[in-house]
């Protein structure tokens, strides 16, 4: 029993040098978890370590942790609060993600290791521009996203390069009809009529052309 007060008192000093203002002792009524034990809040945020405290964090998490009677035997209470823009579902998630963790570190002192996997959640999820009513879309989403619209891309650019023989002649139509629209605005109408006429005119003389050469050839 002395050991496991002892180790656990060596590791909130531990936790208290390193945390130094993010991490103090609360009343056990305050952590939301059923223990008269000591309870303590750390707070945790997305930024780096050296990121300026005096800026405004738009994301802030608690954590608190209380010692169970053979703790490291035994996994630490834990709870985790929002101060300021987490989730509920995220912090549900979390909960379970660092219970789970706590189970696979006994014999240990771990707190500070779930401290770490906290931070670590928290800038994962929400980043340094946590918060936002509509969050970031992660790196991996944003490199799906250029996967699927490069081919399209690629597509509409080849189908543009190659064009058909009738789209190649028929953008030449409109070249002309474009210069000729300049050289005389009046006349518009009346010459794009006559040119679309001529040109339909044109096609059935080749057409009928092609067709009596055929009918020769058949013949001979």
């Amino acid at each position: 029993m002395a050991d496991y007060e002892q180790e656990q008192d060596m590791e909130v000093e531990a936790l208290q040098a390193i945390l130094m203002d993010d991490i103090k002792e609360i009343d056990p009524s305050e952590s939301g978890i059923a223990t008269t034990a000591r309870c303590f809040q750390i707070l945790l945020s997305p930024q780096d370590d050296d990121f300026d405290e005096s800026a405004y964090v738009p994301v802030q998490l608690a954590l608190i942790f209380a010692h169970t009677e053979k703790y490291p035997d035994e996994p630490p209470l834990l709870n985790v609060k929002s101060v300021r823009g987490i989730k509920p579902h995220d912090l549900a998630s979390l909960k379970e993600k660092l219970e789970q963790e706590a189970k696979e570190n006994l014999g240990m002192a771990m707190v500070y290791t779930l401290v770490s996997s906290a931070k670590e959640w928290l800038s994962e999820i929400y980043g340094q521009n946590g918060g936002d009513e509509e969050p970031e879309e992660t790196e991996a989403e944003l490199a799906l996203q250029r996967a699927k619209l490069m081919p399209d891309s690629a597509l509409t650019s080849s189908k543009e390069k190659k064009l058909t023989g009738r789209q190649y002649f028929e953008s030449g139509r409109h070249a002309v009809k474009g210069a000729s629209t300049v050289a005389d605005e009046d006349e518009e109408e009346e010459e794009d009529i006559e040119f679309d006429d001529d040109f339909e005119d044109d096609e059935e003389d080749m057409l009928e052309h092609y067709l009596a050469q055929q009918s020769e050839n058949s013949a001979a």
